[in-house]
């Protein structure tokens, strides 16, 4: 394939906008090479504006579930937009959007709509803060809750420290109320609790990662973390942005029986649209302004365009009995040729999958199951991938550390032509 316009669509951008995008991952920095410029989507493809198609698994990053330009998610919104595209006042469609979330993700009794992701997690621990009246957030290595500064640390001499800012910008006193544990390791939370417990608001964790690639959590290392939230009167919030309506109807709340405190959407509740939210306990969510002291508020939040095309996308999720088992058959069809590949080449890899999220691994671990492990991952042998799957029409993650998704609009046939290229980027490794 040839990238002529979008290699000068990338020069270009990079005199008006810093680093030629508007988000760092895509500017194709960790594999190299040059972004390539999306100009349309339909179903399972994207077409750039060179004219190359290639099967989709990034999916706009987790939105795109039922696929790109899905017939009643646009029809929705050109329906929406022919009546104004914002009105800074309520609408029948927040209440809507808000009930059906609550009936599909029953820990939700009470849901505020933000304009993103990172302004629902921001938004979700300023609340546990000023409801617990404390002042320490537990997060956990590897897991990403957006840009907001109390996320961007790094452990300082070990994980059980308080921690060090790892972006300039962030002051080290906001990063000092962050502490750092490790992901499905339940000894490092206990020791946390142990010296800062009654100090700690609240503990974030992505149940099942996909800012370090896709690791599942083991069921107790989040049983644990419930239990000492309880015991220590720390409020629970689940980073559902990514796996929310993703990889279960009920989110990965549903799949490991855990009910959190807070939990924190985005992506697939926008149907496509910038959105996030961040809901509860009536108890917990009642606490913020106008009803409560807790202030927070947003002039596009509830933005009608978004709304729709969110509600249009999970009523088809909530409506149709089969639709996670159909996605479930695609994903793993998936998985079981791009195994068999890794097997018969002999490839150092890990393939790890939870519903319609992936990540490839390239690892000569057996398992992946900790920020630790995924930090063995062989990112050269990841970008000679990537490409060699770019060139050949299979538009993967620009990055080793991301999730890879599976739409309803891929195909039996979709997912086959994949695997046979799978193989053949594959082939270029050895």
């Amino acid at each position: 394939m040839t990238y002529i316009q979008s290699t000068q669509a990338f020069t270009d951008a990079q005199k008006y906008i810093p680093g030629g995008v508007n988000s760092p991952v895509r500017s194709f920095k960790s594999v190299g090479g040059t972004p390539v410029f999306i100009e349309s989507a339909r179903g399972a493809y994207i077409v750039d504006i060179d004219g190359n198609s290639y099967i989709d698994y990034v999916g706009s990053w987790g939105p795109m579930i039922l696929g790109h330009a899905h017939n009643d998610v646009v029809a929705s919104l050109s329906d929406a937009i022919s009546r104004g595209t914002s009105y800074g006042a309520p609408t029948l469609l927040e209440t809507a959007l808000a009930k059906l979330i609550g009936e599909m993700m029953p820990s939700i009794e009470s849901v505020r709509m933000v304009n993103s992701g990172t302004e629902a997690t921001m938004s979700a621990i300023r609340l546990a803060r000023g409801y617990t009246n404390r002042s320490k957030i537990v997060k956990f290595e590897g897991c990403y809750h957006g840009h907001g500064d109390s996320f961007l640390i790094q452990a300082g001499s070990g994980a059980l420290t308080l921690s060090n800012p790892n972006s300039p910008g962030v002051t080290k006193g906001t990063a000092q109320d962050t502490l750092l544990a490790q992901f499905n390791n339940s000894e490092s939370l206990e020791t946390l609790f142990q010296q800062f417990g009654h100090d700690i608001a609240g503990v974030i964790i992505e149940p099942v990662t996909g800012n370090m690639g896709v690791v599942l959590p083991k069921k107790e290392f989040l049983m644990n973390l419930q239990t000492l939230c309880k015991k220590y009167g720390a409020l629970l919030i689940f980073d559902e942005v990514m796996t929310g309506f993703r990889v279960a109807k009920g989110g990965a709340q549903s799949i490991y029986g855990i009910s959190p405190d807070i939990t924190c959407l985005g992506k697939i509740i926008g149907g496509g649209l910038p959105v996030g939210a961040y809901g509860g306990k009536k108890e917990i969510m009642n606490s913020l302004a106008p009803q409560g002291a807790i202030y927070q508020a947003g002039t596009l939040s509830g933005n009608p365009l978004a709304m729709s095309a969110g509600y249009t996308t999970l009523n088809i999720l909530n409506s149709n009995a089969d639709f996670y088992t159909q996605l479930e058959t695609r994903a793993a069809q998936l998985e079981q040729g791009i195994q068999k590949n890794i097997k018969d080449l002999g490839i150092p890899a890990v393939f790890n999958r939870i519903g319609s999220m992936f990540t490839l691994f390239f690892t000569t671990e057996k398992q992946v199951e900790s920020y630790a492990d995924v930090r063995t991952s062989n990112t050269e042998q990841y970008a000679k991938f990537f490409k060699a799957s770019l060139d050949a029409g299979i538009y993967f993650a620009p990055s080793q550390f991301e999730a890879g998704f599976v739409s309803a609009a891929h195909t039996e046939q979709d997912i086959e032509i994949t695997i046979t290229k799978n193989r053949e980027a594959l082939s270029q490794l050895l």
